[in-house]
């Protein structure tokens, strides 16, 4: 075993035994391999583009194949096994369709060297996949730089297919944005490429990690309508409970429906929390509020909560013999010996009684508790909205620096710095924020500035888009010629790879300066690191005073 793509790899290097996530040996061979079936599917959508094959089904696997394999998703290697043995007979049948294509339109065989993920021979045989991951895994690549770089254009690939996902579910797809993906796949499997070439592979999954946000954005607003600035409670009510975590806002609105009437109250938790502020999911009257806090705090969390949990999307952790009969997973979720329920069938909705009557046996459920009152609903809609009020506080002086504070959230003490960041940034300051890192800030007394609360946030982490959006606007407002020259510094906190993704949209909407912790990425090597920072000023965060200090010197 070797992984290394998520900010708590051990020692940050890589798990070489045990995933810190959780995840064990055999998973994440698994894992591997359903990436590598993924590259090889790739390879052949890719070369039958020029001879008319395509196939919707190859597209939908890829993304779905990477979002499995993305830090705290599917932990169950039966269910990984069983993706790997489809992937490989899509992959064969493609294969097959593009040979022929081929013959048909030269006359002649197809003689181009085929390289090992799209040729490798699978048998049913568990032993032999593992042991082709020990022999094709990362540590394949022997060249440090080149595997840097890319494992950086995966790891970004791995965020913009979980984003393309959940706008597939609803109903919002990009051609072009399945063929960037087949093409970068095959691009890291092209030994011909220089590391200039995958750099430039990296920029260009910086460009399309904006373009899949922008798709997600119009999914999840079409779907749901703009979210509203939104005063929510983290207390709870009495009576029967689900909590819904992970980000699948389908889920949500589908459970919602479920149980009206039934007297059952829903409750967000972690990435979820954004959901609070669409129109279409707060008219239901008994979704109640945000109960508990980050997705690593979940195995306390869900142990106090006495109700049912719906895992909707990545963010689980080991559950607790104390929950494990009351917790549920779906989509690409899946852990061993969990209840999974079952996509959705013929009537356009999961059918998610089993959860709702588990909420029901564990009657009375919820006491009520008295919680924090957060503001929400953040997001460039909104912001916009507020652009006139946002516009006079920085003529007055009394709004100095925005500083973007997103990304995710982790176990790790030192990520404590965000909190002390947050608590010594000036009272003219502003916090945009999107992702689960706010949890380490937004139940502060921060305060406002002339009614604009001074943690504005915009939602999940897909949602970092309405920050570039409100940032591209603030050029517009403040009539600056370079994005570089707003009055905004980023302090980002990175913990899996959708933040890898947020992390090269704004590499290539030319972000300068970026601050980036608790830890740089184990997967860059020195030189990748030496590049980053001499084109975009990457650096490593360093302590609350200097960085705050830095920040409103505008460095």
């Amino acid at each position: 075993m070797f992984c290394f793509q998520c900010q708590e790899t051990l020692n940050n290097s890589g798990c070489t035994a045990h995933g810190v996530c959780g995840k064990d040996a055999e998973t994440a061979a698994l894992q591997d391999m359903l990436v590598f079936a993924a590259k090889g599917i790739s390879y052949w959508a890719q070369k039958g583009r020029s001879l008319e094959v395509s196939d919707p089904a190859v597209d939908l696997a890829v993304i779905r194949a990477l979002f499995t394999t993305v830090t705290n998703v599917n932990f169950d290697p039966d269910a990984i096994a069983k993706k790997i043995e489809s992937a490989f007979a899509l992959r064969d049948a493609l294969r097959s369709r593009v040979i022929d294509a081929h013959r048909r339109k030269t006359g002649a065989s197809f003689n181009l060297p085929i390289p090992d993920p799209a040729s490798w021979t699978w048998q049913d045989d568990r032993q032999a996949l593992l042991g082709k991951a020990t022999s094709s895994g990362v540590l394949a690549c022997e060249d440090e730089d080149i595997r840097s770089l890319r494992e950086l254009v995966v790891y970004g690939v791995k965020g913009i297919a979980a984003y393309a996902d959940h706008a597939y579910v609803l109903k919002h797809s990009d051609s072009d944005l399945y063929r960037f993906i087949h093409d970068a796949l095959a691009a890291t499997l092209d030994d011909t490429l220089s590391a200039d070439d995958l750099v430039g592979w990296v920029l260009k999954t910086g460009e399309y990690a904006v373009r899949v946000m922008a798709l997600l954005d119009e999914a999840n607003t079409s779907a749901f309508g703009h979210p509203e600035p939104t005063q929510i409670s983290t207390g709870t009510e009495p009576g029967p409970a689900i909590l819904v975590s992970g980000h699948d806002l389908q889920d949500l609105y589908e459970l919602l429906r479920q149980t009206e009437g039934k007297g059952v109250n829903i409750y967000t938790h972690g990435e979820m929390l954004p959901a609070l502020a669409y129109p279409k999911l707060k008219q239901f009257s008994h979704l109640k509020g945000n109960y508990g806090t980050s997705w690593y705090n979940q195995q306390k969390e869900f142990e106090a909560f006495n109700g049912a949990i719906l895992m909707t999307t990545n963010c689980l952790q080991k559950p607790r013999s104390s929950y494990r009969d009351r917790l549920f997973t779906t989509g690409l979720v899946g852990w061993p010996d969990i209840t999974h329920i079952a996509d959705r069938g013929a009537n356009g909705e999961k059918d998610l009684n089993p959860v709702i009557a588990k909420a029901l046996s564990l009657a009375p459920g919820l006491e009520k508790t008295e919680g924090k009152t957060l503001t929400i609903g953040f997001a460039h809609e909104a912001i916009l909205s507020h652009a006139d009020a946002i516009l006079a506080a920085v003529n007055s002086g009394k709004l100095k620096r925005f500083v973007v504070m997103g990304g995710c959230d982790g176990h790790q003490k030192s990520r404590n710095y965000f909190t002390e960041v947050a608590e010594q940034l000036p009272a003219d300051t502003a916090i945009l924020t999107a992702g689960c890192a706010k949890y380490r800030y937004n139940m502060l007394d921060l305060g406002s500035i002339d009614g604009i609360p001074r943690v504005i946030d915009a939602g999940q982490c897909n949602d970092s888009y309405s920050l570039a959006v409100t940032a591209l606007k603030l050029k517009e407002i403040l009539g600056v010629d370079d994005i570089n020259d707003l009055p905004i510094s980023y302090d980002i906190a990175w913990y899996e790879q959708k933040a890898v993704t947020v992390l090269l949209a704004l590499l290539y909407l030319g972000v300068k300066g970026i601050r980036l912790g608790p830890t740089l990425p184990a997967f860059l090597s020195p030189n990748v690191v030496k590049v980053l920072v001499e084109k975009f000023a990457i650096r490593p965060i360093e302590t609350p005073e200097t960085d705050v200090a830095a920040m409103m010197a505008g460095n």
